[in-house]
């Protein structure tokens, strides 16, 4: 599996846990929710991602979003 689809695969994995946080727990769990969007949004523009980076060092392949 490549950096791309991994770094897809987290993002969403981290939404829908923080969603299921939020109704169990508190509503302070969309922070996370936010945070996981506003991640995405500035890395469509920038090309950074923290967790590509991290990937990466590991020895994930890259893929063509995350080089």
């Amino acid at each position: 599996m490549s950096i791309d689809r991994l770094v897809l695969a987290w993002a969403g994995a981290v939404i829908i846990v923080s969603l299921l946080l939020y109704l169990i727990h508190s509503p302070y769990w969309l922070l996370l929710t936010a945070f996981a969007g506003a991640n995405l949004f500035q890395a469509a523009f920038t090309g950074f991602c923290p967790i590509a980076v991290v990937l990466k060092k590991l020895g994930v392949q890259p893929g063509v979003a995350f080089k």
